[in-house]
């Protein structure tokens, strides 16, 4: 536990304290009135219930579409059912800034419904709730068509034996035990929403803000950090509230239900009506999720003079069409997200492997209170992290704010919760008596650990590589504050490209977003071609 926990301490602690302590401070004394004054001001509290209700909007939004392909990939056979699965995953490690360029040549200005039907709905709430969908569908479809697989269908046949309806033998039988996985995604796609940023800043305009793109604008643009440190404090204890509803929520699911082997419940469509739902899902997957994507593809390549590679050849200059928005080539921000990614992941993997080790140690408040610090970054604001990074490690021995190691340690703050998440069932999976035996045989610990434990969660591992790849290489809250000029990352030229007009500036941002895209979906790609039943799901 003691390098997590220094890590922690150092990379987020310190930063984060740093960042409210000069918000909330005046005089070296608190000023905790501050936060009443925040709070009570309209236009804060517009930022608040905007905040709150599109969350709940978009989360039941998500669920009225998920739900049915959850039970399609839990009950269903049929070819190609695995790619399709990899295909609706896509959206979740996508970065927000790629999501955000994607609704937007679908929903926006010239984009696919304006050329059509002369429609435009960006920097209106219904683009955000779409692509709040777009990004948390593969949450629910994961989650509950996971646990939903498992579910033995001879209890509901029973029901319905018994003289039960097919609507009542599910709301009576299925729906209590889907319940807890329901409500489990139902928070994590609030948690998502609630904590908006990329999406919201490129869909919402000036009109939309949550909490996230308010942290960020009073903290940039208006210098104004007792209030950006009041929100940041409000966001943490929402998000905190809701992790612990998150964690109860899952607890009960593991001890609540009788699992069964899911090649047993999974057979071919029968009937029109299930061959409709399997055709309503299939649909829903073209229009919501690979309809975006494929406009954002088109859009990359439509350049004024018809369509080519002219957008992408512009990436390889500097002020190509007059614009300065780089100091080096935007193509070389592959590059950069890339290295930053890799490090990130390695990074990551160290102190999220040496945290779920030290987890497999079920009992105690000491590793209780270590769980809860591991998903802390998930819940304050990454913005903050980011600009604390800026004002705290500026001084030796930790002057790192010209240091290129700077962004994969804050893109490794959000990766290694995935890393934990993944490794931890695996480990507690892991049959105590072959350590003992290795250590009778003769083997140190750190032998028994390589000879025992390794083999056994290689795959996991792998699979945590994975995830947490895909996430430092889209992080955008905390990066765009400290990727240097000279060296941007991906999400970060795109946020740029799309801050300026010009058609030039918007067809780059089309080619680079798909450059991301390309690698996060290859990423994943390959994660489905190495995980298990056991530490793929999430």
């Amino acid at each position: 536990m003691a390098v997590p926990v220094a890590f922690f301490a150092l990379f987020f602690a310190y930063p984060v304290t740093a960042i409210v302590g000069r918000g909330l401070k005046a005089e070296g004394a608190w000023q905790f009135g501050r936060i009443g004054e925040v709070l009570s001001r309209p236009d804060i509290l517009d930022v608040l219930w905007f905040t709150t209700w599109q969350a709940l909007a978009s989360t039941a939004l998500t669920l009225l579409i998920a739900l049915p392909g959850a039970y399609v990939f839990a009950r269903f056979d049929f070819p190609g059912k695995q790619v399709l699965r990899a295909v609706v995953t896509v959206p979740f490690v996508l970065p927000t800034v790629v999501v955000g360029t994607a609704f937007l040549a679908l929903l926006g200005r010239g984009g696919l419904l304006d050329e059509l039907w002369g429609v435009r709905l960006d920097t209106t709430v219904w683009a955000i709730l779409l692509a709040h969908v777009f990004f948390n569908y593969a949450v629910v479809v994961r989650t509950v068509g996971g646990l939903w697989s498992q579910l033995d269908p001879r209890q509901e046949e029973a029901a319905r034996v018994l003289g039960a309806g097919r609507f009542a033998a599910f709301r009576r039988v299925t729906l209590p035990a889907l319940a807890p996985a329901v409500a489990a995604a139902a928070l994590m796609v609030f948690l998502f929403t609630f904590t908006s940023f990329g999406v919201v800043q490129i869909l919402g305009g000036p009109a939309y803000s949550t909490l996230e793109v308010e942290i960020y604008r009073q903290t940039a643009q208006l210098l104004d950090l007792p209030t950006a440190a009041v929100l940041t404090l409000v966001q943490f204890a929402a998000v905190g509230g809701i992790l612990a509803v998150h964690a109860a929520t899952v607890r009960r699911r593991e001890r609540a239900l009788k699992l069964v082997d899911p090649a047993q419940t999974s057979r071919r469509p029968r009937g029109a009506g299930q061959w409709a739902l399997l055709g309503g899902v299939l649909l829903t997957a073209l229009l919501l999720i690979l309809l975006p994507l494929g406009v954002l593809v088109e859009r990359s390549f439509d350049g004024p003079e018809g369509y080519g590679f002219g957008y992408y050849e512009a990436l390889q200059s500097v002020g190509a069409g007059g614009s300065s928005t780089f100091l080096v080539p935007p193509l070389e921000a592959v590059g950069n997200s890339l290295r930053y990614a890799l490090v990130a992941t390695l990074i990551a993997l160290v102190i999220g492997g040496l945290a779920a080790a030290a987890l497999t140690r079920r009992a105690g408040r000491l590793v209780r209170g270590f769980d809860a610090l591991l998903m802390l970054p998930l819940g304050v604001s990454a913005v903050t992290v980011g600009f604390g990074f800026l004002i705290t490690l500026d001084k030796p021995p930790l002057d790192l704010r010209t240091s290129w190691i700077l962004v994969p340690l804050a893109q490794a703050l959000v990766g290694v919760p995935f890393v934990v998440r993944t490794m931890l069932p695996v480990l507690r999976a892991v049959d105590d008596r072959l350590r003992e035996a290795a250590a009778v045989l003769g083997a140190s610990p750190l032998r028994a650990w390589r000879e025992v434990d390794l083999p056994l969660v290689r795959r996991a591992v792998l699979v945590a590589a994975g995830f947490a790849f895909a996430v430092s290489l889209g992080e955008f809250g905390a990066t765009v504050f400290i990727a240097r000029p000279d060296n941007p990352t991906l999400p970060v030229a795109v946020a740029r490209l799309l801050g300026r007009s010009g058609e030039l500036n918007y067809g780059q941002a089309m080619a680079l977003s798909t450059i991301l895209m390309l690698v996060c979906a290859v990423s994943l790609l390959l994660l489905e071609r190495i995980r298990t039943d056991r530490s793929g799901e999430f």
